[in-house]
């Protein structure tokens, strides 16, 4: 089966490993890393610019292992493996389950009007989500990406690339003074180090819901995917 991969995880790179030459990997361009595994990069133009790609390259399948919050991309595969008629399936890594102490937001906007003047707040968001808090002038953020924003608001920004250590966001927030944490519920162990450090530190974390996405069917692993690939050719 020659499937389209959506990329933009570590779970979508292990998996187009695995499947090898019969898989492409479609990524929406945000980073600038090389590869070298097969692959497309940019967006396709809707979903009905993903269904005439899907069209003209012959795949027979689509896995969706987007970001947990690129919901915009999961709707357009949604809709592009509909009008093809074709298998689609939703790579999703676990939430991290809420714990007591977090202050759940429910959107980018909310979590932004929960933190409280004055605050030094690590912005862990990813650097596209960053315009939502472009109006908290009363609080310092710093903020952390992969590339550095084109804006970021008022404080510092870094630029690393995950995985980090306990000691690593632990030293982070003692430097900077840090006294709330603003993250998206991406689930996964390799930026899961920042919630440890924020319990350890007493730092406040609002923690900002998943978006709600197509219903489809979804598994948790890379080799949850492959097995259902090779069940298809089957």
């Amino acid at each position: 089966m020659k499937a389209l991969v959506l990329g933009g995880t570590a779970e979508a790179r292990q998996l187009v490993d695995a499947l090898g030459e019969k898989a492409m990997l479609s990524l929406a361009g945000v980073t600038r890393k090389p590869l070298s595994i097969p692959h497309r990069t940019g967006g396709f133009g809707g979903a009905e610019g993903l269904a005439a790609f899907l069209r003209a390259e012959r795949f027979q399948c689509v896995i969706d292992a987007t970001h947990p919050f690129a919901a915009q991309m999961s709707q357009n595969a949604f809709e592009a493996a509909r009008l093809q008629a074709m298998p689609l399936l939703r790579l999703e890594r676990p939430a991290w389950p809420y714990e007591p102490e977090w202050l759940e937001a429910k959107s980018l906007s909310g979590a932004a009007k929960a933190i409280p003047a004055g605050a030094r707040v690590f912005l862990s968001v990813g650097r596209q989500s960053l315009g939502a808090f472009g109006g908290r002038g009363d609080v310092w953020s710093l903020t952390r990406s992969i590339e550095p924003p084109l804006q970021a608001p008022f404080g510092e920004v870094i630029s690393q690339r995950p995985p980090f250590s306990l000691q690593n966001e632990l030293d982070l927030m003692v430097t900077h003074n840090i006294t709330h944490l603003v993250s998206k519920n991406a689930g996964g162990e390799a930026t899961r180090a920042k919630l440890d450090a924020a319990n350890q530190l007493g730092v406040k974390v609002i923690m900002v819901k998943r978006p709600r996405l197509p219903e489809v069917l979804t598994v948790e692993t890379a080799a949850e995917a492959v097995k259902w690939v090779k069940n298809l050719g089957e």
